[in-house]
Formats: C-alpha cells, sequence, structure tokens
C-alpha cells in the first residue's frame, strides 16, 4: 500500500509539472475586475499564443507568494497587486525587473511603451494595467440643479442635503483642499505638497469636519463599494463619493439616474508584476508583453469601465465605439483617462499615504469620534 501511495504521489507530481509547463497563472482579485480581464485580454492572448491562462484569486498582499517562495513551490506567474507591492517585491527579488521598451510593445504608432503609458511606474517591476477613478455622482431625480465641480460637493446651500464620504481619510484630505482652493497641479503634486507642509492635513480634517457638521450637509461614511449607489437611490444622501466603475454599473446596469461628476477626480491604479522563478516564467512573460499591449488593455474597457493604462487604447475605443459588450453604449466618456474628464484630476500618491497614513488615521478617527 505504501509503495502504492508513493508511485501516485510521482504521477500526481508529474503531472502536476505537465499541466503548469504549458500553462501560465494569473493572481488577481476575482469578482466582475478579474472576469475583464479574462475576457478582455486573457483569452485573447491565450488564443494568440497559444498557451493556456488560468486566473484565481487571492486578498491582496504578498504574504501568499512569499510562502510559496519559502516552500519552493511557486504557484502563480503573474499577480495583480498595488503600488507599494510592487515596491516591496521589487526590493525583496520576489518580481522580475523589465525593461519597458523592450518588454512592452509599442504603441501602433511607434510610440515606445514608456511614453505610452498614462504615467511612470512607482518600480522596475511594475506594469500598469487600469486606472480607476474616485470621484462624485448624484441622483438627478433629486436635485434641482446639477453641480459640476468638486467645490459643489461642499456647496450645502446650494445643494442642501447629507454626503456619503469614504470611511477613511484616503482621498478625502485631497478634494478637501481642492474644494477649499488648493491648486492641484500637475497630477496633484500641489495637494500633496501642502498635505505634507505644516497645517495642510489639519486644513483638510477641518473641511471636511465643517461639512459633517453643517445642519444643510451631515455625513454618511460607506466602506463598501455598492453602498455609494445605495444611498443615492434611497434619498439618504444627496452626493456620494465612490468608484466610477460602481456608478457605471448602477447607470448601465441598473437603470439608476446617478450621474458622475469628474471634476477634481482621484486616479488609482492597479499594476501587473511577473513573478520571479515563476512556473512558466518564459511564457508568462510573453502573455504579459501581450496582455498590456495597446489592443489588448483596450479590450477590457469592453467589460468594465475601467481605463486602460496605455494612452493609445483610447484611440482604439473610440473608433470602436459603441465599444461596450452591450453593444449599444459608448465607453469613453465613461474613462476617467478620458480628455474631458481629466481637466482637474490627482493621481493617488501611494509613497504619501504610506509614510503618513499612521498619523493622519489618529487625527482622523479623532474627527469622526467629535462629530
Amino acid at each position: 500500500m505504501r509503495k502504492l501511495s508513493k508511485l501516485l504521489l510521482t504521477l500526481t507530481f508529474a503531472l502536476s509539472i505537465t499541466s503548469s509547463a504549458f500553462a501560465v497563472t494569473v493572481a488577481s482579485w476575482g469578482g466582475a475586475y478579474t472576469e475583464s480581464q479574462k475576457l478582455g485580454y486573457g483569452d485573447p492572448t491565450a488564443k494568440a499564443l497559444g498557451i493556456e491562462i488560468n486566473w484565481v484569486d487571492y486578498s491582496g498582499g504578498l504574504s501568499e507568494i512569499k510562502a510559496q517562495q519559502e516552500a519552493g513551490a511557486v504557484n502563480w506567474d503573474i499577480m495583480d497587486v498595488f503600488a507599494m507591492d510592487t515596491i516591496t517585491g521589487c526590493d525583496e527579488g520576489i518580481f522580475v525587473e523589465f525593461d519597458f521598451d523592450k518588454d512592452f510593445p509599442p504603441a501602433p504608432d511607434g510610440t515606445p511603451a514608456s511614453e505610452d503609458f498614462f504615467t511612470s511606474m512607482p518600480s522596475k517591476c511594475a506594469v500598469g494595467n487600469i486606472l480607476y477613478s474616485w470621484n462624485y455622482a448624484y441622483n438627478s431625480e433629486n436635485l434641482a440643479n446639477s453641480p459640476k465641480t468638486i467645490k459643489d460637493f461642499f456647496n450645502t446651500k446650494r445643494f442642501p442635503g447629507k454626503r456619503a464620504i469614504y470611511k477613511s481619510a484616503l482621498t478625502n484630505l485631497e478634494i478637501a483642499l481642492a474644494a477649499d482652493g488648493v491648486k492641484m497641479g500637475k497630477g496633484g503634486d500641489f495637494l500633496y505638497k501642502k498635505l505634507e507642509a505644516d497645517g495642510g492635513v489639519d486644513r483638510a480634517i477641518a473641511k471636511i469636519k465643517k461639512l459633517c457638521t453643517d445642519p444643510n450637509g451631515g455625513c454618511v461614511f460607506w466602506s463598501a463599494g455598492a453602498q455609494p449607489p445605495e444611498l443615492l437611490m434611497s434619498g439618504e444622501v444627496v452626493m456620494a463619493t465612490g468608484w466610477n466603475g460602481r456608478f457605471f454599473n448602477a447607470t448601465i446596469g441598473e437603470g439608476a439616474p446617478i450621474v458622475q461628476v469628474w471634476d477634481g477626480q482621484g486616479l488609482d491604479y492597479e499594476y501587473f508584476a511577473l513573478v520571479k522563478g515563476g512556473p512558466d516564467e518564459a511564457n508568462a512573460k510573453k502573455a504579459l508583453a501581450m496582455m498590456t499591449n495597446t489592443e489588448m488593455l483596450a479590450g477590457s474597457a469592453k467589460y468594465i469601465a475601467y481605463a486602460p493604462w496605455r494612452k493609445s487604447s483610447i484611440a482604439v475605443m473610440e473608433a470602436g465605439e459603441p465599444w461596450y459588450k452591450d453593444g449599444k453604449t459608448n465607453m469613453v466618456p465613461h474613462m476617467p483617462t478620458a480628455p474631458a474628464n481629466l481637466k482637474k484630476y490627482f493621481l493617488v500618491n501611494a509613497d504619501f499615504w504610506a509614510d503618513n497614513s499612521a498619523e493622519i488615521g489618529e487625527k482622523w478617527e479623532a474627527m469622526k469620534a467629535g462629530l
């Protein structure tokens, strides 16, 4: 029996090696997001390269891949990660470093990949995947006037009623300063300089506190992405910050009369990283290069309202409108990076929040406790 069990284990291991040699495994976040990745560029890339691409869900962070590497049994080839994880993973040798213009194809017009990326990468081990927006929206049936600017979000005289805002300080401080008259600068540079200066954080928190304690206003704090559209439709709030993809789904998918306001939006992002020593590193590198090219990234926007990292992808979408999977919805107007939506925005600064989140968090929670 022992010999038979040993033989079965050997056969199982051999089969796993055989199958993994012809498959690339991507770890991502699951749900509609992973579905958009799989359908938008995963399956087309697998077909074009003649390889299998498998998608698995994970909960974020680097603990799982570290455990795999320590055990000498790495199962993932590519990971969808946050900015700070790419920095840590690069420093610790978990991920492969890229030569962006060598490892990734140019735009259709020949523009080098590094110049076609929407913005620079946080590390040499990161290649941009999508950008999504922290913006705000309102229920058009509940307001007589239409708010258009980030200042309007804080204008309780013209737009009385409660606001829904994210439970933590992230992005709330940025929009508070923008509404308080601070110029954004390129990608929000001026906002973060003000937040890093003495009194900047206190000024932003005071702006939020004033909104929350205003008799004509008030705050409802949300934590899950589904809440802002629900709060708008129930009439509990007149405006709500949230993620553009959630507002899009409520409007296009459910017919809700929700209107997004892009002024003062915060752009956040996701990256791919290539795991060093993954089970199929060579094919994974080829797959990653194809999945993040202009056409493939545009493909993901057929299934979700997140913007491709390649600037040239917008032109592909414009030429193919209506781009959404329903065959009737133009997607470019819903893209955070569409030119019309980029007149006033900031890039969420991962370094700032990594360095200051603990201190800011204490002040933020103290403010909430005093409401």
